[in-house]
């Protein structure tokens, strides 16, 4: 039995993983964090946390199930699916797909991790489709694995959450830091020489695996997914079934959209794009590509099956984050790892430490919040460029997104694998990943 059964046979589901890191968390968070309460009280008090984060990001995971919902609804249009078939059509190889996939995720997903996400995912889905129609030998979960590459950039990107954070006049760490601004992070120098690599390497990294790896043992159902799925019945109201509303109230939030990039200037680099403002994108586009209400809803129905990994998942994390930040873990892990550290190895030394939170936290946003005023202070202490050790945490928050499924889950619902079929291929993207984030650190 190869490496690739065994993960397959003995990996247990998202949902089990997100139970055991939360015990995982309970546990570390009652042996290594202090206190002056009795151990009854102690461990009452973590249940107390773990209940108070598991409410706290409701409205970000509302946010997450729109963002996959119109992703995948946007690909059932039939406009979007005539797009895509112009890169999946003249495909020859499943090693060709896995770096077409590669490439176009990581350039998508720079721009925007939450586009990324959604592109790779129906991307690889397409290919998938397009290959087992021409009877194409090839491996399709290392190609759905390679839709889930954005994640393992996105930090370093236009929508990096921690460079971001530190650009804003109103951030929570401007009084120490001041404002940084995204030409000493995202475009530093360092941080662009990165990307270039990511962009060179990795693909042709999973095009060589492709080559080796030409079939799978897994084999995925896919039927193509109707552009229009709910059919014109009669009754219908004639509202619901002519463009024309679906069209004026896109064109009035894709105006919307318009208006506010123009007008945000002061914002710096698409400092206006945000969680909302992708997913108000997102929305006037379905509705205007769908045109009438019937297309539209008919679609939502198909692609909301995907979004559940994400609503019964992301309480049990944001649970997780709730006992690392108001017990103190978080502190703990983050002083451990850059304790006897040197000007030299504290970035190194931090992206570590910020990839192992992000396993027990998988959310850029959360963990800047919980883990940014250390790594700002450890930089401070031992003269470490602050833009550098901020990039730091961000690389290292991005790069055990290929050990995280939890990101995973949009993926998994369009592409009907599991996290067991595509983590053999995330772990390669990891260890690739992790040569290169190593290496800038050390070097620049």
């Amino acid at each position: 039995m190869s490496v690739v059964q065994k993960i397959e046979k003995w990996m247990p589901s998202p949902f089990t993983i997100a139970v055991l890191l939360t015990v995982v968390a309970f546990v570390l968070a009652g042996i290594f964090t202090t206190t002056s309460d009795s151990a009854t009280e102690h461990y009452g008090n973590l249940i107390n946390y773990w209940n108070k984060g598991f409410w706290e990001l409701l409205s970000f995971g509302m946010q997450m199930v729109l963002m996959l919902l119109l992703g995948h609804v946007i690909a059932l249009s039939k406009p979007v699916d005539k797009l895509i078939q112009v890169f999946t059509s003249n495909i020859k190889s499943g090693a060709q797909a896995a770096y077409l996939t590669t490439l176009l995720t990581i350039l998508v997903s720079l721009f925007n991790w939450g586009l990324g996400l959604i592109f790779g995912a129906i991307l690889a889905r397409k290919f998938g489709e397009q290959l087992q129609k021409q009877r194409i030998e090839h491996n399709y979960p290392l190609i759905a694995a390679c839709g889930y590459v954005g994640l393992m950039v996105w930090h370093g990107g236009l929508s990096g959450s921690a460079p971001l954070k530190v650009a804003d006049e109103g951030h929570f760490l401007v009084d120490k830091i001041g404002v940084i601004t995204v030409d000493q992070t995202v475009f530093s120098t360092m941080n662009i020489v990165c990307m270039i690599l990511l962009i060179a390497l990795v693909p042709f990294v999973m095009y060589l695996i492709g080559k080796r790896s030409s079939q799978s043992n897994v084999v995925a159902e896919l039927e193509k997914e109707a552009n229009n799925s709910r059919n014109e019945q009669e009754g219908s109201q004639l509202l619901d079934r002519t463009n024309m509303v679906g069209w004026f109230l896109g064109a009035i939030m894709l105006i919307y959209c318009v208006y506010v990039a123009l007008s945000s200037s002061s914002t710096g680099i698409m400092g206006f794009v945000n969680t909302n403002y992708i997913n108000f994108l997102l929305f006037g586009l379905a509705v205007v590509l769908h045109g009438s209400v019937n297309n539209f809803t008919g679609a939502a129905q198909k692609a909301v099956e995907g979004t559940l990994g994400i609503i019964l998942q992301f309480p049990l994390y944001a649970g997780i984050m709730g006992i690392m930040k108001y017990s103190g873990l978080t502190l703990v892990v983050s002083e451990a790892m850059v304790a006897g550290s040197s000007e030299w190895s504290l970035p190194a030394l931090t992206m570590i430490s910020s990839g192992l939170v992000n396993i027990l936290v998988p959310s850029g946003g959360g963990q800047w919040a919980v883990q940014g005023e250390i790594v700002v202070s450890s930089a401070q202490v031992l003269g470490v460029s602050i833009p550098k050790n901020i990039m730091a945490l961000a690389y290292g928050d991005q790069l055990t997104n290929m050990l995280q499924p939890f990101w995973a889950l949009p993926l998994l619902g369009i592409t009907k694998l599991q996290a067991k079929h595509i983590f053999p291929y995330t772990f390669m993207l990891f260890l690739v990943g992790l040569s290169i984030f190593l290496g800038i650190l050390l070097i620049f």
